[in-house]
């Protein structure tokens, strides 16, 4: 039988405890994933004990008082603590989200936080996400001109005017903060990084082709009309389960694909 292990750098060790210094009245302990480039070691998990009395109600709030009172040399993403930014994106208690909006108390037990899964390490928490980004600028996720006031080099000077009825199309799709966890929760997407866009992009792709002031719909969907980019999605719906802001990327795929049926 073939066996696979994983190369010695990259076996996760058993790192550093940091038990409650003083009298806690309610313990709760945090295992989080360290790794850090410059020291050339292995990752490793450390363990944290902090007082949920003297702590916030939300897992960011437990990484702010572990980095401010216990570890200044933890990393992590974090921006706005509103579920607004997307920054604070990673893998709590098996599942990815936001850690600004998980609440600690839904966690049972201790609680592990590793990275967002597939994407590259920068260091601890930090994920590097130039190919998600890039990928994303693939799709031109802004408004375009047609290709004739192009071709003029004209300037649209009307306000590009949309009905009730058509910003509703926009609903469910306009409110995705670009965290990647629905992207680095998609085993299609850990296969076909390469090539595969991911939820979060196909739903950005999704948003643009429905914006009735964009000129290039025709266009934006023969571009995304590849059996890489689009198809390697299997509606598996590890993305729409793992959407912190309670989106469907996957119902947002499936309008793509339909729409290049109907219209290409």
């Amino acid at each position: 039988m073939v066996q696979f292990t994983l190369p010695a750098n990259s076996k996760v060790k058993k790192g550093i405890e940091h038990p409650v210094k003083d009298i806690s009245q309610q313990p709760k302990k945090i295992i989080i994933y360290r790794w850090n480039p410059e020291d050339e070691q292995n990752p490793r998990l450390d363990s944290y004990e902090i007082d949920l009395k003297k702590c916030g109600p939300m897992v960011l709030d437990a990484l702010m008082k572990i980095k401010n009172e216990i570890d200044s040399s933890l990393t992590f993403r974090r921006s706005c603590r509103e579920g607004v930014c997307g920054s604070c994106a990673m893998n709590i208690d098996g599942v990815n989200t936001l850690a600004c909006l998980k609440p600690i108390e839904e966690v049972n037990g201790e609680i592990r936080i590793y990275p967002l899964p597939h994407m590259p390490v920068v260091k601890d928490l930090v994920p590097d996400l130039s190919k998600a980004y890039d990928q994303l600028a693939s799709i031109k996720p802004w408004l375009q001109r047609s290709e004739e006031n192009k071709s003029a080099n004209k300037i649209d000077k009307e306000e590009k005017k949309q009905t009730p009825k058509d910003r509703e199309k926009l609903d469910g799709q306009w409110e995705c903060v670009l965290c990647f966890c629905c992207t680095t929760s998609c085993p299609s997407y850990w296969w076909n990084s390469d090539e595969y866009l991911g939820p979060a992009v196909l739903m950005q792709a999704a948003r643009w082709v429905n914006d009735s002031r964009d000129a290039e719909r025709k266009s934006r969907l023969k571009a995304v009309n590849d059996s890489m980019k689009l198809y390697r999605c299997h509606s598996i719906m590890n993305c729409t389960r793992s959407c912190p802001k309670g989106l469907n990327p996957a119902k947002a795929i499936a309008d793509l694909k339909k729409a290049i049926v109907t219209e290409l």
